[in-house]
């Protein structure tokens, strides 16, 4: 069954809705300098709000440097990198701390795809930008061996054909679960209800 990582959670009713829908990874933004980031202090509050014993709280940084990503680590379960980290720095890390790594990688070329496939990373995300809400050309990743997270635009409407496609690993929304910018439980509902309706793989 395709994962589901729901990501971009600002609020304890974000989250208990992610959790109660059954998300297996619920994200949360943690470099400062972005519209949906939470502090430290609030993810100590919005973690409280995962009921699910299976779902892993996701912690998303862009270009930190490894200190504060260790210091976030004893509240999360998996660590995404969604900025220029390299291999070395992927590797480090590693040597640091034994929570999956997940490393984000925008889809433009198939020079991209080539390094999303050699990433020393636990899991590769793909996708087209930083929160952009939109797709990228999915026959960029169709030859990539490893398992891998889909992202970039997926809502409702489009992601049963996504998981048809390519199956992928699982599956990752933020801005396509908003209205207005904020978290929308309906459109989280929806997005949840496709993926399991075209999630098993085959």
């Amino acid at each position: 069954m395709t994962k589901i990582k729901l990501c971009g959670m600002m609020t304890v009713a974000d989250v208990a809705a992610a959790s109660e829908l059954g998300a297996d990874y619920i994200g949360f933004v943690l470099t400062e300098r972005f519209r949906r980031a939470v502090s430290f202090a609030e993810l100590c509050e919005l973690r409280t709000a995962i009921r699910s014993p299976k779902a892993k709280a996701v912690g998303v940084f862009v270009d930190e440097d490894i200190d504060t990503v260790l210091r976030f680590s004893p509240l999360i379960d998996v660590i995404q990198l969604h900025g220029g980290e390299d291999k070395d720095y992927i590797r480090r890390l590693r040597g640091l701390t034994d929570k999956t790594i997940i490393k984000a990688f925008r889809m433009t070329s198939s020079e991209d795809a080539e390094a999303a496939e050699a990433s020393p990373a636990d899991l590769v995300l793909l996708d087209s930008g930083t929160g952009t809400g939109r797709t990228f050309d999915w026959s960029l990743i169709k030859s990539i061996g490893r398992p891998y997270i889909l992202a970039g635009g997926l809502n409702a409407e489009n992601v049963g054909e996504a998981i048809g496609q390519l199956r992928p690993f699982a599956v990752d929304a933020s801005s396509g679960l908003e209205t207005d910018g904020y978290k929308d439980k309906t459109k989280m509902a929806a997005f949840v209800r496709a993926v399991r309706a075209k999630g098993q793989i085959v």
